[in-house]
């Protein structure tokens, strides 16, 4: 009898935190899809131009960047970066558009831009990884008419190697794929952090390990074997690349989700051989707010530009202050909630691809 009597008990206590969970998550898709229906942004005019777009290979930014284009200008062109060249000689644009250039971009890249400026067509590259590669951009953006960077720290250095338009330009976030959704339960977690192992991100996750090990985490990437507790974590970790459209999941089912911006220090994960420092805020910072879902994350000097930090987000300066606001966040519902939802609103009003590229085309006369 008493073995039934706590069977039943413990199926009590079961359905009482589905039902929590439950009630929980219907509040928060409920506002989220409240939002995400009445902050739709009107088509904006398309401009007489005519743009050939040269992605990086990064998903979730070049789609986002394309799709925005085609509601921005008359007419958009998309092609590999070995045929840029080619591409640009037989259609004409009146602008080539670059993303990143690094990575995958050939080794005549520097060649093709060349060509393309001799056809009397107008270049413009949109730095996305800066500080953290200057060892090669700094020698590839003299070679474009106009310099986008989200990195504040680049601009003087881009001017000093004489480049003539250097123009402070953010990323956002691209709300067809980082968006508010319904996810199974396999999803869901208390705390959620995906990237790579970078040195300073092992050592706070190691020093974390403690208090993580009593909640339900998932982090993903690779190079976390670097832990010094790795065996401890080892059942929280999925090791590799996270496909976008899972990691907009795991961003959805995590009541938390941490940003912490890797090392500028130069030689430790990087090539920032000038050792420019990080002012300025990653991508992730938006995609994690699109999501809906409430973000700690590290401070940079422009955060309050884009976000109000202990509205929209919160941060933490520590280790310490960290594992204070996780517990706080965890244990405070309607804070967390509410914090998310404000985040939410302000990426899909002020943060998105779309709005990037306006603002692009007003700085470039398209």
């Amino acid at each position: 009898m008493a073995t039934v009597q706590i069977e039943e008990q413990m199926n009590a206590e079961a359905s009482a935190a589905g039902f929590a969970s439950g009630y929980e998550s219907g509040l928060r898709d409920g506002a989220c899809e409240y939002l995400v229906r009445h902050l739709q942004p009107p088509a904006p005019l398309k401009r007489d131009s005519r743009v050939l777009y040269i992605p990086q290979g990064f998903e979730g930014i070049d789609q986002g960047i394309i799709e925005a284009l085609r509601l921005t200008v008359r007419e958009v062109y998309v092609a590999d970066a070995t045929r840029m060249a080619e591409q640009a000689a037989l259609i004409r644009p009146d602008w080539v558009l670059v993303l990143n250039g690094l990575h995958v971009f050939p080794a005549n890249h520097l060649q093709q831009v060349d060509t393309v400026r001799s056809l009397g067509i107008r270049t413009a590259i949109w730095f996305a990884d800066d500080p953290y590669v200057t060892a090669e951009t700094m020698y590839i953006a003299p070679r474009y008419d106009v310099v986008l960077t989200h990195e504040l720290s680049t601009m003087q250095m881009y001017r000093e190697r004489g480049c003539t338009k250097v123009v402070y330009m953010p990323l956002g976030v691209d709300h067809n794929r980082f968006k508010p959704m319904a996810v199974e339960e396999k999803y869901r977690s208390d705390v959620c952090f995906i990237g790579q192992a970078f040195w300073n991100r092992v050592e706070i996750f190691d020093a974390l390990v403690p208090y993580l090990k009593t909640r339900k985490v998932f982090i993903a990437g690779g190079l976390w074997e670097r832990m010094k507790r790795f065996k401890e974590m080892e059942r929280f970790i999925r090791l590799g690349w996270l496909p976008v459209e899972e990691t907009v999941k795991h961003y959805n089912g995590a009541r938390v989700v941490i940003n912490l911006h890797r090392t500028t220090e130069a030689g430790k994960d990087n090539k920032n051989v000038l050792n420019l420092p990080g002012r300025s805020i990653n991508p992730r910072t938006y995609e994690i707010l699109a999501c809906g879902t409430m973000q700690l994350t590290d401070q940079r000097e422009d955060l309050p530009h884009y976000f109000v930090p202990g509205l929209e987000l919160d941060t933490y300066a520590n280790t310490v202050e960290l594992r204070n606001k996780l517990e706080f966040y965890l244990t405070h519902e309607e804070e967390r909630r509410t914090m998310a939802l404000r985040g939410l609103r302000r990426t899909l009003n002020d943060h998105s691809y779309l709005r990037r590229l306006q603002q692009i085309g007003e700085v470039l006369g398209w």
